[in-house]
């Protein structure tokens, strides 16, 4: 139902500014998805998500400016982009996944950091903090297209990424984030699935930086900021970790959110600290929805389900 109002919507609505802010959320969506598939499907924090993030963003970028803005040279550095991220996934995860916990965490904040200081340091390629702008293909220049290309790259995406958790290497790295001790005693190589689970993350992360910078035909360094990363964290964990619809609904009321107490700001001066009351929505949301809002919404139903079949249970006894 959500697709088709998504797919409908433009036709009804042209506002500019909104088909902007959809499109935003689709490609963050895309991004919390990629978080997800780490944090809620693998049990793995990353404070250094943002790296594969930016690799797409600065690998469109910089085909785009040197090349022809042509279609051919846009899938070229999309490929391109993939294959550097899931090296790059791979080095990393092999270099940090033997680590447990929050030592993971801080080495791929590391790595992050190595990226950021060589995009700013690396001005000849990036023209560091400054950045640049590039040309699109005129056929993305329309918004309406870009809107529908980010709605469908991030459906398909989706798709994907449910048959691969609900696959056999799904079910054993959600036996990781249970128990991932007992995975590998039953003899599986958890080693192997981490990184498998790192390098899928890493590559739809940087599909959405390439439509990130698609979107604003302009990079900088800030896609390599850890604040890219808590951004993809807040929208996983608000959404509900282990959905994957969750993420996505994570991205909308963030994008929205953002959007809105921005706006506000404007016009009423107590909203210029729109951030402070950004993160008290966020404790409260923590607070009374620890499993997310998908997450919760799961939960209640799969208690009416219960107490159901307590009831037809009881029914038949008697």
């Amino acid at each position: 139902m959500a697709l088709i109002i998504l797919i409908v919507y433009p036709f009804f609505n042209d506002s500019r500014s909104m088909m902007i802010l959809l499109t935003q959320v689709f490609i963050f969506g895309i991004f919390a998805m990629s978080y997800d598939l780490l944090l809620g499907y693998t049990g793995i924090v990353s404070f250094g998500h943002a790296m594969f993030f930016g690799i797409g963003a600065y690998s469109t970028g910089i085909f785009l400016d040197r090349m022809e803005p042509t279609m051919f040279w846009l899938v070229v550095s999309i490929l391109t982009a993939s294959v550097i991220a899931g090296i790059v996934s791979y080095v990393v995860g092999l270099l940090t996944l033997r680590l447990k916990s929050h030592f993971y965490a801080m080495l791929t904040l590391a790595f992050a950091g190595l990226f950021l200081v060589g995009a700013e340091k690396w001005r000849s390629l990036t023209f560091g903090n400054d950045g640049f702008t590039f040309r699109t293909p005129d056929v993305l220049k329309d918004r309406l297209v870009f809107y529908f290309v980010c709605l469908g790259v991030m459906v398909i995406i989706f798709l994907l990424l449910k048959r691969f958790t609900h696959s056999p290497a799904g079910s054993v790295l959600q036996a990781i984030r249970e128990n991932e001790q007992r995975a590998e005693s039953i003899g599986f190589q958890v080693l192997h699935y981490k990184i498998l689970a790192s390098v899928i993350a890493g590559v739809v992360a940087c599909f959405a930086g390439s439509l990130y910078s698609l979107s604003l035909r302009f990079v900088n360094t800030s896609v390599f900021t850890m604040d890219v990363t808590l951004d993809a964290l807040l929208m996983t964990i608000i959404g509900g970790v282990g959905t994957l619809i969750g993420p996505m609904v994570g991205a909308g009321l963030i994008e929205f959110a953002h959007h809105y107490l921005t706006e506000l700001a404007k016009t009423y001066p107590i909203f210029e600290r729109w951030i402070i009351f950004f993160g008290i929505l966020y404790i409260l949301a923590v607070m009374f929805f620890p499993a997310g809002i998908v997450g919760s919404f799961k939960k209640i139903k799969k208690r009416k389900r219960t107490k159901e079949k307590d009831r037809e249970e009881k029914n038949i006894a008697s």
